[in-house]
């Protein structure tokens, strides 16, 4: 049986965004659950219309991306991604839970960092990944299948400090008030030293750049839904007692002021 996937977070101007793509999600089998967070596949018909620029903020994940004639590893984007969609394409991912990846690579996984790789550079010469055979379906049941194939035929061992990892993610991702390093030291037990070196192995960004970015996912999700009145208050509630400190770090990220942003997604569609 596989897991329940959650609902997608981290897309800018998401209603936007829902006239020019689609996005499904699909939980990965037991056997990799371990590893893999979700399967994601993007298709796209814009034939006759104008291009697109999706943009999405970062999640503390690697992905492997199968795309027509750009397969590759996509390391944690410390800033926005963007992608300009045109024509008509579509295209599959592996999105890996956090410190997952590091058991495939057994090195520290802040050197993939804002970097791609060719499937060959991580798995090996003779891994040659079944791009054209997977993009060719229209089912995205078998177009997952053997999306883990490829995978599973690659299983490391199971390293049980990924779950650590993943345990302190998910209570920064889930605990709103969380906006200091120290308090996630200090709740899993160890230094602020050790819980640095924790996620430059295993996650490749820091604890405070975590912590930072699910303050600005929820952010943006408040924005994009209209639920904001009270700016100070916003910015409060996510760790921000300076205002101005909360608008230059969303600003950073997203490229536009918490005010432009909100003026944006609340155009007629």
């Amino acid at each position: 049986m596989r897991s329940k996937v959650e609902k997608p977070r981290g897309i800018l101007n998401p209603k936007v965004a829902q006239q020019n793509f689609e996005l499904s999600r699909h939980a990965p089998s037991p056997d990799l659950a371990f590893f893999v967070a979700h399967y994601w596949i993007v298709r796209w018909d814009l034939r006759g219309r104008a291009p697109y620029l999706s943009e999405t903020l970062p999640h503390p994940s690697i992905h492997l991306v199968f795309e027509k004639e750009n397969t590759r590893i996509v390391g944690i984007m410390t800033s926005k991604f963007s992608r300009l969609l045109e024509d008509q394409g579509q295209v599959l991912g592996i999105k890996f839970r956090p410190g997952a990846f590091y058991p495939f690579v057994k090195t520290r996984v802040s050197q993939f960092i804002n970097r791609t790789f060719s499937v060959e550079d991580i798995f090996g010469a003779d891994s040659q990944p079944p791009e054209a055979t997977i993009l060719a379906l229209h089912d995205e049941t078998q177009m997952v299948e053997l999306a883990e194939q490829f995978i599973f035929q690659r299983l490391p061992e199971r390293d049980e400090t990924v779950e650590q990892v993943n345990q302190i993610i998910d209570w920064i991702k889930t605990n709103p008030t969380i906006t200091r390093v120290d308090q996630v030291a200090g709740r899993f037990s160890m230094s602020n030293r050790t819980l640095q070196r924790l996620f430059n192995h295993y996650v490749g960004v820091s604890p405070k750049w975590v912590i930072q970015r699910y303050r600005l996912h929820e952010a943006a999700d408040h924005l994009a839904e209209g639920s904001v009145d009270d700016w100070p208050q916003l910015a409060l509630k996510l760790g921000y007692f300076d205002q101005a400190h909360f608008i230059k770090d969303f600003k950073t990220i997203v490229g536009k002021s918490p005010a432009e942003y909100a003026k944006q997604v609340s155009l007629p569609e």
